[in-house]
């Protein structure tokens, strides 16, 4: 998509017209404006574009119309716009990552990348990269306007209230069964010989760093076993949920510096700090995780069937064998009780639950315990986890009291879509907006046409 000068959207109608008569003279279809949201033109082979994207995401496109694709086009194109008046930064660097990730997806679901580059119409390569750029930082930069819209929305319990309360009975949602999970986590125990092999790795990249010049991300990308955030920024403050002594590190460097080894409960890791902006510090980080053997592991699996088999014979309970022998800090306290990251509840919608999970515990019976499994996680670390489900409650119309948490999050969504809704109509008001030829005949969802 094409950003223009504001000065040039006069000469829009006129850019139009031609292309009309270029097509009529050649009897070719030619790339016309499909719309004009401020300063950006929406193309038909932008349409184009959006219905082969979602094809190559396997998403039943038979029932999405031009004018639907062109409609969310329009209102993606109304956020990028408001978010570069508003100044919102992304990195650059972070969207080039993403092409890279998304050209690696298209090669393994395609074949080549001569063949990605026939599928989406271009002449090469880098013209493919270009373009999935442009794509992926609009989509970044409305993304993080929609978010700035709703971050400080809030529902107060009377709201919620009044929510539920005005749903006809018979229209109630339904909660489907749920679970509450409890976990005993063991992880087996790095040699120490192992473990000062991965504290002199660290100081000797820290060192080729500072001595002589090389690119802290591009080690991080080739060295770090967190695959998720190599090289990559990452921006938080004192409250943001990362580990405690990750955040002492980072907020006792100044801008530039790079810390020493340090460990934390995923491995061992170095800081570079980026930039420091007020109460917010962002790094780059890489981490090493040391290597377990396999006679580690094997302990490892020892040790939690011998804790299985005394849950089992009632010689403790499985409350009481998390809280004296699970390695997992953030529950043993508390029984081994699991909490659902997305509400933060205790409860975990059987049919949200994500796979490995669901595999060990969806047909547990009360008291039962499952069976030991190794989990890994994104940097490779392995343990070895047993659960047992501590309450199971079965499918049922939606209850104010019990299913609190639920109702809230649709109250709060309810009154994020209105104010969303409310910012389009306004934004509408005070863009320019035109759509062109057969599109003016759609039916948007948003007032685009400002009748």
């Amino acid at each position: 998509m094409k950003k223009i000068n504001s000065l040039s959207r006069l000469f829009i109608a006129f850019l139009f017209c031609i292309q009309v008569i270029s097509a009529q003279n050649s009897k070719t279809k030619v790339d016309g404006v499909a719309s004009v949201i401020g300063d950006y033109l929406i193309l038909e082979t932008d349409i184009d574009r959006s219905l082969i994207e979602l094809k190559s995401q396997n998403v039943d496109t038979k029932e999405i119309t031009r004018c639907q694709l062109l409609g969310k086009l329009m209102e993606d194109k109304l956020y990028v716009s408001q978010a570069i008046q508003d100044s919102i930064k992304i990195s650059d660097e972070e969207i080039r990552d993403g092409v890279n990730r998304r050209i690696d997806f298209l090669v393994e679901q395609i074949g080549d990348i001569q063949k990605v580059v026939k599928f989406y119409n271009k002449e090469d390569e880098q013209s493919l990269r270009d373009e999935l750029f442009n794509i992926l930082r609009q989509n970044e930069l409305s993304s993080k306007m929609k978010a700035k819209i709703v971050e400080n929305i809030e529902v107060t319990p009377e709201e919620i209230k009044q929510f539920f309360n005005k749903i006809p009975k018979d229209e109630l949602p339904t909660i489907g069964t749920e679970l509450e999970i409890a976990q005993i986590v063991i992880e087996p125990k790095a040699p120490q010989s192992e473990i000062d092999k991965v504290i002199e790795q660290l100081k000797e990249i820290k060192k080729d760093v500072l001595e002589n010049g090389t690119s802290f991300p591009t080690k991080a990308i080739l060295y770090s076993a967190d695959r998720a955030t190599g090289g990559k920024e990452l921006t938080f403050n004192r409250k943001s949920s990362f580990a405690k002594e990750f955040k002492d590190v980072a907020f006792s460097l100044q801008e530039g510096e790079i810390s020493d080894p340090f460990k934390t409960d995923f491995g061992w890791h170095i800081i570079q700090v980026v930039k420091i902006r007020g109460k917010e510090v962002s790094v780059r980080h890489i981490l090493m995780v040391p290597q377990i053997p396999d006679k580690a592991l094997e302990e490892a699996k020892k040790k939690i069937n011998d804790i299985r088999e005394k849950i089992l014979n009632k010689e403790f309970t499985f409350a009481e064998a998390a809280k004296n022998f699970s390695d997992e800090k953030e529950t043993k306290e508390d029984g081994g009780q699991l909490i659902n990251p997305e509400n933060y509840s205790t409860k975990f919608e059987l049919t949200r639950m994500e796979p490995l999970l669901y595999s060990q515990v969806a047909s547990l019976k009360e008291e039962e315990v499952s069976s030991p499994i190794v989990d890994e996680d994104r940097s490779g670390r392995k343990m070895y986890k047993i659960f047992r489900v501590t309450n199971r409650i079965n499918e049922h119309t939606a209850d104010f009291v019990n299913d609190y948490t639920k109702i809230r999050e649709l109250a709060l969504k309810e009154k994020q879509l209105t104010a969303v809704r409310k910012w389009i109509d306004d934004a509408i008001k005070k863009t320019f907006v035109s759509i062109k030829g057969e599109y003016r005949n759609c039916s948007f969802s948003n007032n685009w046409l400002k009748k």
